[in-house]
């Protein structure tokens, strides 16, 4: 399966972006969970947000209340809204879906 993430940059502390992941089977991504992970330079890859089938979510406690991760079917796109946004969110960011991995897209919060 193939997924392909877009939407990271740079951005200030505090700030917000959206990240997306658009993957190319209908048919799998709408029975699916989604998942989201990231890898800090140094760091080893850590969970960040999934979402079921269902619209079911899960989150990295050092993202609750920050972070919301979404899903259309119709576009076979899951989204993760970061909202106050801090510089220990710098990562790649990657998207999962079985045992498919998206290419990853940078996110560099600036203080």
């Amino acid at each position: 399966v193939q997924l392909q993430a877009s939407g990271g940059g740079l951005v200030q502390a505090g700030g917000s972006m959206r990240l997306s992941c658009a993957v190319v089977s209908k048919l799998i991504f709408s029975n699916k969970t989604i998942r989201w992970y990231r890898q800090a330079p140094g760091n080893q890859r850590e969970f960040v947000a999934s979402i079921g089938s269902g619209g079911d979510t899960t989150y990295a406690d050092s993202v609750k209340g920050r972070f919301t991760i979404s899903r259309d079917n119709a576009k076979s796109t899951a989204y993760l809204q970061m909202n106050n946004l801090k510089s220990e969110d710098t990562a790649v960011y990657v998207c999962n879906i079985v045992r498919s991995w998206g290419q990853g897209t940078l996110v560099t919060v600036s203080s």
